[in-house]
């Protein structure tokens, strides 16, 4: 575990900061309303509301902006992991599976509880000095919690 998890997690749950790095470093997310809903070592909820800005033409959230949603969900983990890190750790994703399951209406929480392999594989990837990849599961789910669509996102890690 990264002792500056927790320095990271009050950055990134603070709404103006929040808002800020995704203005500069992530301008598509700050755009599509990408949101904290929750996060921890183990778990971090995204949310986002459909609305007229990412929607598509049949009435839904546009599935990009659904991927960017699950993305950040899974992304979270290795960010806050690496925060402040010595020895860096570089990170990638390198595969993406979705399966959309229903109509993505209202708001959307998409979900991942992989955080704790996450902080594992980059253990073993500083420990090893070789790359390590895992997939992580992000579970997207409206206000009813019904399933709406469901990502795997394959991130690799390599110590610097």
């Amino acid at each position: 575990m990264n002792p500056q998890f927790p320095a990271f997690k009050k950055i990134i749950t603070h709404p103006i900061r929040f808002a800020f790095f995704k203005l500069v470093k992530l301008p598509a997310a700050f755009i599509a309303g990408l949101k904290v809903g929750y996060i921890d070592e183990a778990k971090t909820v995204i949310l986002v509301k459909h609305g007229w800005i990412n929607q598509n033409p049949f009435k839904s959230m546009y599935f990009a902006v659904q991927a960017m949603a699950a993305e950040m969900s899974t992304g979270l983990f290795p960010v806050g992991q690496t925060y402040k890190r010595s020895p860096s750790v570089s990170m990638l994703v390198v595969g993406l599976e979705a399966k959309f399951v229903k109509k993505a209406t209202g708001l959307i929480a998409f979900t991942c509880t992989d955080g704790l392999m996450v902080a594992e594989t980059i253990e073993d990837a500083i420990q090893s000095k070789e790359g390590k990849t895992i997939v992580c599961k992000s579970i997207g789910t409206n206000a009813n919690g019904e399933v709406v669509a469901e990502f795997n996102i394959t991130w690799s890690f390599k110590s610097k």
